[in-house]
């Protein structure tokens, strides 16, 4: 059976400050309220009752100073910046302009933070709401953010209590037959959406419930809002374009040697490569290549081009995770004969497989 929703706004909360009770206000506002519903509440409220405020001065530099001082402290890792707009990761591990920090809805004097965990304020406020009025119900917390490659803004959540985060349809089959393979809906990121419908930005209604929600509650709490975050070893775009590039250039500047390459003891016979200044070769059995590198005897502006070369070639083969490193060789005077007359050795640049991570 297809679920039919109800969403309801809770007006009349009021202004929220440092030390008020959420569940005595919401249920003040929504004496409707019952078993099964989902409350569904911004979390500006949440950091003004948990007192996530900083004091800002009325104007002039120090207000602007203020403001920076906050965004480093909720900073983890910058993801990228342009012009004044700084997306970052907070160390909740949420990816948000300016950390989330907010300077709407709040007096001029303050700027909002995100709540600390916000998780546990979604388990405390379901708690108390269970405890003291007898409410069996649902809590999300939401923030509004904008996503890559679209314009505007949507409600998302990044605290929830009693609902899982996640519907897993891998492993069912369609309706044709078919087995999804990677369908994972992120629930409670769609209950924040259709939540903020009825809120809006500038009603001042920061709590709205869903009602006849089908899928039922999460044992005990479920795991949260934190299972929608994606760890680093499986994010491809964990750097805005500039931010990759330029950590690209700074890792190929500092391009180590891969290990596990064995010296030459003996002659290295290589054969003519067709392009200037180099000659390659098999060598150690864990090396898929090798690469002579030499200029003209005497010429150092040409000795300086063969060194630029070689390393913008590591740096390419770093880029397609292939390692490489100098080669020792006991006798460079072996080299010669490979070379053109007038040629001299620089030195010999061996390609392996796995030895270094990409860039």
């Amino acid at each position: 059976m297809i679920p039919s929703l109800e969403v309801r706004p809770v007006a009349g909360i009021g202004e929220v400050r440092p030390g008020d009770n959420l569940a005595e206000l919401i249920t003040g506002a929504a004496d409707w309220l019952r078993d099964g519903d989902v409350l569904v509440v911004t979390s500006k409220i949440v950091s003004k009752a948990e007192g996530r405020l900083v004091e800002l001065p009325p104007e002039g530099p120090d207000r602007d100073a203020a403001r920076e001082a906050a965004l480093r402290a909720e900073t983890a890792r910058v993801v990228a910046e342009r012009g004044p707009t700084r997306i970052v990761q907070t160390h909740h591990g949420l990816v948000l302009a300016q950390a989330g920090i907010d300077a709407s809805n709040v007096d001029s004097t303050h700027l909002v933070l995100l709540p600390k965990d916000p998780d546990a304020s979604a388990r405390a406020l379901r708690e108390e709401l269970r405890e003291r009025f007898g409410l069996d119900v649902a809590v999300v917390i939401t923030d509004t953010m904008g996503r890559p490659w679209r314009l505007g803004l949507v409600d998302f959540a990044i605290g929830a209590a009693g609902v899982d985060a996640v519907v897993d349809y891998r492993g069912q089959r369609d309706a044709y037959g078919n087995e999804l393979q990677l369908t994972q809906m992120a629930q409670i990121d769609q209950l924040a959406a259709a939540a903020e419908l009825v809120k809006g930005k500038t009603a001042q209604v920061p709590v709205a419930v869903v009602r006849g929600f089908a899928p039922g509650f999460a044992p005990d709490h479920g795991r949260g809002a934190a299972e929608l975050i994606r760890g680093a070893d499986a994010d491809l775009f964990a750097l805005g374009t500039a931010e990759a590039t330029a950590r690209g250039l700074r890792a190929a500047a500092e391009l180590p040697d891969a290990t596990g390459f064995a010296p030459a003891d003996g002659p290295v016979r290589l054969p003519a490569l067709p392009f200037p200044q180099t000659r390659s070769v098999t060598v150690p059995a864990d090396t898929v290549a090798a690469v002579i590198v030499w200029s003209p005897a005497g010429d150092l502006r040409a000795a300086a081009e063969a060194g630029r070369t070689a390393e913008r070639l590591r740096a390419v083969l770093a880029a397609d995770g292939l390692a490489s490193g100098w080669l020792e060789v006991a006798d460079p005077a072996t080299l010669a004969a490979e070379l053109p007359e007038g040629g001299v050795p620089l030195g010999v640049l061996v390609i392996g497989r796995g030895s270094l991570p990409s860039l």
